[in-house]
């Protein structure tokens, strides 16, 4: 019974991490200005692929950080601004202390494109860190 318990728990789990995550080239061949565009997408659906591909980067440990503001805050900002109806969000550093201003639109976008570019980058570097050596013959 304790296996067959085991056997279904386990089956769902795969299930779940297979249909949440894209697949490695999926993930390394996605388009930050077609997926992040603002004007074509809406501000919504940017924020909501940021969320979803930030998700991932926080997964793996590669979140973006920009300006002293991690993507998660870029996502949190937005949300909030969207929420409030502001048109502009502050950027703040690690203590809490405004450094600067960005619109709503522009946040958004910086959100997704930092957020995509954190994992099409991990994706990227797995098959071709060793390039990027002088060692491995690589000419520049």
């Amino acid at each position: 019974m304790k296996n067959t318990v085991l056997k279904i728990a386990t089956a769902t789990a795969l299930l779940t991490f297979g249909i949440s995550y894209l697949s490695a080239s999926d993930l390394a061949n996605l388009d930050v200005k077609k997926e992040c565009n603002v004007k074509v997408n809406g501000i919504e659906k940017v924020l909501e692929t940021a969320k979803k591909y930030n998700e991932i980067a926080i997964n793996n440990k590669v979140e973006f950080m920009r300006l002293g503001m991690k993507a998660s805050q870029y996502i949190e900002a937005v949300d909030g601004a969207l929420k409030s109806g502001a048109k502009n969000i502050d950027i703040v550093d690690d203590k809490k202390k405004k450094t600067g201003e960005l619109t709503v639109e522009y946040a958004a976008w910086r959100a997704c494109a930092f957020a995509i570019s954190a994992v099409t980058q991990h994706e990227q570097g797995k098959t071709g860190w060793k390039l990027a050596s002088p060692s491995d013959g690589y000419k520049y």
